[in-house]
């Protein structure tokens, strides 16, 4: 296992510059092990929605997991507002940087990690492969 570092700017994407952190180490299979940082706004898709809500807004980064992968990322994120209200799931793209975000990656060199159709959940879901 590799790790990567990253510290994001103000206006980042948080998602988009995920995929390009991976893009950019040349793995095919990595975790987001932790992130805190400030949004300025965000789309969050709640469990069971079809689409991710935009919540407005400065919000604190309070955790930050998931999985990176060349067909796409699966992102989950909690993040508080000003009066302190926390809601979380599915991180999706227009999760802007306010200040800064801090992420810890864990880059796995000895797998490859897809996103396929599963018929039993209907969703593109990680199949990971160990290399040979």
């Amino acid at each position: 296992m590799h790790t990567l570092v990253l510290r994001l700017n103000p206006g980042d994407d948080l998602r988009a510059s995920l995929d390009l952190a991976l893009r950019h180490s040349g793995g095919e299979a990595a975790f987001v092990v932790s992130g805190i940082g400030s949004l300025h706004g965000a789309s969050v898709r709640f469990a069971g929605a079809e689409a991710p809500t935009r919540i407005e807004g400065d919000l604190e980064i309070l955790t930050l997991a998931g999985s990176l992968s060349p067909d796409g990322s699966h992102i989950h994120i909690s993040v508080s507002d000003a009066q302190g209200r926390v809601v979380g799931g599915h991180a999706a793209p227009g999760c802007l940087v306010r200040t800064t975000a801090e992420i810890l990656v864990a880059l796995l060199p000895e797998w490859q990690f897809a996103r396929t159709h599963d018929p039993l959940t209907g969703y593109a879901e990680l199949a990971p492969r160990e290399r040979r």
